[in-house]
């Protein structure tokens, strides 16, 4: 953290600090505000401030002119520890972090931003949690969400597994939302749980006054205390706070690379409504797994060497070749439209046929099932040994290869397993229905 380069060597010349009070003018134009800290990846140019409105705005120091009003303390957050007594009426839910911005404390006076790592982290940000369960919260990583990997998947799931055993009545799981998806795939084949889990995240930090944070973790808190037993995910249904949806966690996918309703079910309806702390089912036909008494189990046995690649023109199967020369165990193409991909690349997929290394054939079209008894080019990929992932978001499909070659290496077996619906990923059937739902 910290200033670097040229705007470093003017805060140290000029002798201001971090939580300094200072004014700057630029063009005309004054700002006044407390002189924030940076991130780790800055360029040399700016300062940050916070205002008094409570927002931060970042300025080009290039020709300002810059005045310290009145020095201060480097902003921190000191907390004390909360007398909070457990209410015997009320389900004990646990909150584990794995980062991202949707579990975090803001000093809305400093500015200061730190992850929330207990119970008490959480019920200071959010005290309204309070009136929904006992909150047992715990950090178990702290990282950017593109630095998920399957080793944290089952590190998230074996976290998950210990709360549940130590009498959790639900788990939610607060995640940096760009491999939410992921996650909430993976924890669904590896987990066979008894209780709620559901994963959340927020699109905008809880620094910001359009912040999705709290809503969605409340959201998630009332989930976790429903009846339904499976791995969810849980975020905003539209840009207003007005309700959040919970989705089948192998049937969701991030649409939108800023929205506050970025989640989507694909080839799916969500499976329920929560608005103002009550859950409501969309569709009261659905199947779902039921809160129970039993135990936990856990599958976690996984297979890292999987590739996931996707089909475009001009592909070379020597991208296909790469994989299998690289020792692969085996991967998902991710094709166009029904099922397809270049038939360039057919002698590379009848190689790795041969060699018992499973592909997965998804479409880059996300709705719709992939048929490739269409079209010859289908019917060839098919002769060649390559696995229709019927309805199976691409995401998902990768997520399930990486699963199922950690519980068997019988390639029959692994052949069945991918075409079989285990967590919801596959549907009965495909439904123009749902289409941009």
């Amino acid at each position: 953290m910290g200033y670097k380069g040229s705007s470093k060597k003017f805060l140290d010349s000029s002798g201001i600090s971090i939580g300094d009070i200072i004014k700057i003018t630029k063009n005309g134009t004054s700002y006044q505000g407390i002189l924030l800290d940076r991130a780790e990846d800055p360029d040399e140019k700016h300062l940050v401030i916070k205002l008094e409105s409570g927002y931060n705005v970042g300025i080009d120091i290039g020709n300002a002119l810059v005045k310290l009003l009145k020095k201060g303390d480097k902003p921190k957050i000191e907390l004390q520890p909360l007398d909070i007594e457990k209410d015997t009426d009320k389900p004990d839910i646990s909150i584990i972090s794995t980062g991202g911005t949707v579990a975090s404390v803001v000093d809305y006076k400093t500015g200061a931003v730190h992850p929330a790592f207990t119970a008490d982290d959480l019920v200071r940000a959010n005290p309204e949690l309070l009136g929904h369960a006992n909150i047992n919260g715990k950090a178990i990583l702290n990282i950017l969400s593109e630095n998920m990997r399957p080793d944290f998947w089952v590190k998230t799931a074996r976290s998950i597994a210990d709360e549940i055993n130590g009498g959790a009545d639900g788990v939610v799981v607060a995640h940096g939302t760009d491999t939410m998806h992921y996650t909430s795939a993976a924890l669904n084949f590896m987990l066979d749980s008894p209780v709620p889990v559901v994963v959340t995240g927020a699109q905008r930090s809880s620094d910001r006054p359009s912040s999705d944070a709290f809503m969605n973790l409340i959201s998630s808190v009332v989930a976790a205390k429903s009846d339904i037993a499976e791995v969810t995910l849980c975020m905003h249904s539209e840009e207003d706070d007005s309700y959040c949806y919970l989705h089948r966690g192998t049937k969701v996918r991030k649409m939108h690379t800023t929205r506050r309703d970025t989640f989507r079910s694909i080839n799916a309806l969500p499976i329920a409504k929560i608005e103002k702390g009550n859950l409501n089912l969309i569709d009261k036909t659905l199947e779902y797994r039921k809160r129970s008494n039993r135990s936990i189990k856990l599958y976690d046995e996984l297979e890292r060497k999987v590739a996931f690649i996707k089909s475009y023109p001009g592909i070379e199967a020597d991208v296909i070749d790469y994989h299998i020369d690289k020792g692969y165990k085996g991967m998902v193409l991710e094709g166009t439209g029904l099922g397809h991909c270049p038939e360039n690349l057919l002698p590379s997929l009848e190689r790795a046929e041969d060699e018992d290394i499973p592909i997965v054939m998804t479409s880059q079209c996300f709705y719709g099932l992939v048929n490739m008894n269409v079209y010859s080019t289908g019917r060839k990929i098919i002769s060649a040994g390559v696995i229709s992932g019927l309805d199976m978001l691409p995401e998902t499909a990768y997520v399930k290869m990486v699963w199922t070659l950690g519980q068997t290496d019988n390639i029959e077996e692994v052949k069945k397993i991918l075409q079989t619906n285990i967590a919801g990923e596959i549907g009965d059937k495909s439904s123009e229905k749902f289409f941009l739902n």
